[in-house]
């Protein structure tokens, strides 16, 4: 058996979510359809609807964060990029991918063109795709290039889509996805909205994968390892590092959820000064962080006298001044931004190109008084405090006419017909 032989295998077994898997499985969909739905407010987020009901009328699948539908591969598209748009969506840390984002989309998209469906079959369907993403990411050895959550992703929730819709052909869907995936890093250099249309086009992606070869089309079948596969192309690594502990550990439980709409990486630093926050009684002179090499590759961008929302979220020293000044990063105040934060990042050798912690806070007030936080684990990680119920909160008053199964009943608005 080969290590694609054996991701195949697992992608359409039957299985039976341990408890404790499930759990953080109907946990983790509550978060994503919340910020999902928060997301229909964002920036840009009219115009990605506008054009994808110029796409073509149907009545498939909801959206979230509106009361109207669309054909399957096109609500996939908007609801995609709705839960990425804020940076706010769950992500694995070790994998550095946002598996739940693609994933959850085209599995809404599938589950609601279906009719009803059996909410454990949904949510298994969720954390097999999940898993896949995030493993094909935890076998990557390279650093970013193409953008990981797009492109894991697609293959992860096309697979996952197969669940849904009974396709036994699974290696061709896992060819017809390797064929669709797209998507660069040079949008997040940039800050650029591009970003979460990456993963809007990963959830279409998936869904017209398995519509295709639904309709009798085939992929290639050595599309993981081939010689121009995705360990070929897209991430340099070893699958047999993921698919050895196929059976023995569920990805889902490690998946991580964000406390602030803003980029990942920045969520270390962003703890710490929320901790520190109540002994800062006088005007910040510097923050210095130790952090891996990812971190300040990520949100170690420089201000810019005009910046975008979507930049702006994944600019550390904004996102520390936002933090200093209001105790929280609410994602209507990148309209009014404060001067950036006094902020050093330092790379501390981490040698883990995909590492985000540990880290290492130190703030130094004008008096010369120092404040220091380490920060072995990044707030919301798995056995990490994270006030859920403060997000939700958040995103109940960001998008009140939202479906509001999507914030108290999410298994039921995935799956009721």
């Amino acid at each position: 058996m080969t290590a694609t032989a054996d991701l195949l295998d697992f992608a359409a077994a039957e299985h039976r979510l341990p408890p404790a898997t499930r759990a953080a499985t109907l946990r983790l969909l509550g978060d994503t359809l919340a910020v999902g739905a928060a997301g229909a407010t964002a920036p840009g987020a009219a115009g990605v609807l506008s054009a994808a009901r110029g796409w073509g009328a149907g009545d498939d699948a909801c959206l979230l964060g509106h009361r109207g539908t669309l054909p399957a591969p096109s609500a996939a598209f908007v609801n995609g990029f709705n839960i990425h748009c804020l940076e706010w969506d769950a992500v694995h840390e070790g994998a550095v991918v946002h598996a739940l984002s693609v994933v959850t989309a085209a599995v809404a998209a599938a589950c609601h063109r279906r009719g009803s469906v059996d909410p454990e079959e949904a949510l298994t369907a969720i954390a097999v795709g999940v898993d896949i993403a995030a493993g094909l990411g935890i076998a990557a050895e390279s650093p970013l290039t193409f953008f990981r959550p797009a492109t894991a992703g697609t293959i992860g929730a096309a697979l996952a889509v197969a669940r849904i819709d009974g396709v036994g052909a699974v290696a061709d869907v896992l060819g017809l996805a390797h064929a669709a995936c797209a998507g660069t890093m040079q949008a997040h250099v940039e800050g650029s909205i591009a970003l979460p249309l990456q993963v809007a086009n990963a959830a279409r992606a998936a869904v017209a994968a398995v519509d295709l070869v639904k309709a009798g089309l085939t992929g290639p079948h050595d599309a993981l390892a081939g010689p121009f596969g995705y360990f070929a192309l897209f991430d340099r690594g070893d699958l047999s590092t993921y698919t050895a502990g196929l059976g023995t550990r569920w990805l889902i439980d490690e998946v991580s959820t964000k406390s602030w709409p803003s980029g990942r990486a920045s969520h270390g630093v962003l703890g710490a000064l929320a901790a520190l926050r109540p002994e800062i009684g006088g005007l910040v002179a510097a923050i210095e962080a130790r952090v891996p090499s990812l971190v300040i590759r990520l949100v170690g961008r420089p201000p810019l006298a005009e910046m975008t929302p979507a930049y702006a979220r994944l600019c550390l020293p904004v996102l520390a001044a936002l933090m200093l000044r209001d105790g929280r990063i609410d994602p209507r105040a990148f309209t009014d931004l404060p001067p950036p934060a006094p902020l050093t990042l330092i790379d501390d050798g981490n040698p883990d190109p995909n590492a985000l912690s540990p880290q290492y806070v130190m703030v130094t007030l004008a008096d010369g008084t120092r404040l220091e936080r380490a920060v072995p684990a990044t707030p919301g990680s798995p056995g990490v405090d994270f006030d859920a119920t403060a997000k939700l909160a958040l995103a109940r008053e960001l998008a009140p006419h939202a479906d509001p199964r999507i914030y108290d009943a999410p298994l039921d608005w995935l799956t009721a017909a």
